[in-house]
């Protein structure tokens, strides 16, 4: 899709003389601020007598300017996209969706088009008279599993209450590095990163989360864990499993650096983790009421493909959990990296993303 306009032909005014390039185009051109004009020219797309000037150059009156306008990016975030959906359920109230790793749910600056509200307003056009196009809650580009469309605006109400009132049940799927030994809960309130704007953080000036744990098979260097979410903050599950010094596979930002050199890594399953390329986290069960029937209703899907096959290859090692090498994570050992998704129309979860 361009974003690229009919080019236009301004002439600078006498008034203007004196002004700054960028300065007299915005007085001419209102509608625009003097930043994406700025954008314009930087790009080449504003010229004078065939030339490109700089935004500083200044004009004297008469100058014929030629702009080719590009439309702002966040004007095509509403726009349908034939972009595949893996439905799980649908009627006239609600969609559920199996979301595959890698689709960005809501736009936001660097992701305007090819999410997942870019498809649903292709599957189904009257989303446009609903708020965000029906969504509710989001999971992380790269978290993939079940999340609930709302296809009516009293459908979507009644799905922010449930939320609010955290009778949405919502179960992941996660693999961890090292050894979770029993199952538990981490009750640690989650913030903004201090340092960081677009990470989180455990952080007791951040609002109350409550993460359940369960660990479901234990390896040499990896468990694997179903994770149920009591609250629904930020990056919980990731920001709370690097609290418990057992970071998600894989995780960019709240993860661990590389591929420790540990002897029980075999070179398939060390090529198998490098090529692991997201978090391990999967939103493997979604339970609500039905917003128009009350009905209680529950979706569950497999575990995501690629994480099966991590899985395996986890499994093929054969080495006793008591036999294995201590696994310990240092503080400097994080992967400090930053999320392209770092929109905050919503707190996610309940709020809403994992």
């Amino acid at each position: 899709m361009s974003n690229t306009a009919t080019p236009i032909t301004l002439t600078i005014t006498q008034e203007l003389g004196g002004m700054r390039l960028d300065q007299a185009l915005q007085r001419l051109m209102p509608e625009h601020s003097r930043s994406r004009i700025q954008g314009w020219i930087k790009d080449g797309l504003v010229t004078i007598a065939n030339e490109t000037p700089t935004a500083k150059f200044k004009v004297w009156g008469g100058e014929q300017v030629q702009i080719t306008p590009q439309t702002a990016p966040e004007t095509l975030a509403f726009e349908p996209e034939n972009i595949p959906l893996d439905v799980v359920f649908e009627d006239e109230h609600i969609l559920v969706i199996n979301k595959p790793a890698g689709l960005v749910v809501h736009p936001a600056a660097g992701n305007w088009s090819g999410t997942l509200l870019n498809a649903l307003l292709y599957h189904a056009p009257q989303l446009k008279d609903v708020p965000r196009a029906g969504i509710v809650h989001r999971l992380d580009k790269d978290t993939s599993g079940l999340l609930v469309v709302a296809k009516t605006l009293a459908a979507q109400t009644n799905l922010v209450r449930q939320l609010q009132a955290r009778t949405v049940k919502r179960e992941y799927r996660t693999i961890v590095w090292g050894q979770i030994w029993r199952n538990g809960k981490v009750d640690q309130p989650i913030g903004r990163h201090p340092h960081a704007r677009t990470k989180m953080a455990v952080n007791r000036m951040g609002k109350p989360a409550v993460t359940h744990y369960e660990v479901l098979d234990r390896f040499a260097v990896h468990t694997y864990m179903r994770c149920l979410l009591e609250t629904g903050r930020t990056h919980q599950i990731r920001v709370h499993m690097q609290h418990l010094k057992a970071p998600i596979v894989g995780d960019p930002v709240y993860g661990i650096r590389g591929i420790l050199p540990l002897r029980h890594i075999s070179d398939n399953l060390r090529s198998v983790l490098l090529d692991f390329k997201r978090q391990a986290l999967h939103a493997i069960r979604l339970g609500l009421k039905h917003p128009a029937t009350g009905e209680p209703m529950e979706w569950q899907v497999e575990l995501a493909a690629d994480m099966k096959v991590l899985l395996e290859a986890i499994r093929a090692e054969n080495v006793p959990p008591e036999e294995a090498e201590a696994f310990y994570v240092d503080d400097d050992e994080f992967a400090y990296e930053y999320d392209d998704e770092g929109d905050d129309w919503l707190d996610e979860e309940d709020e809403d993303a994992e």
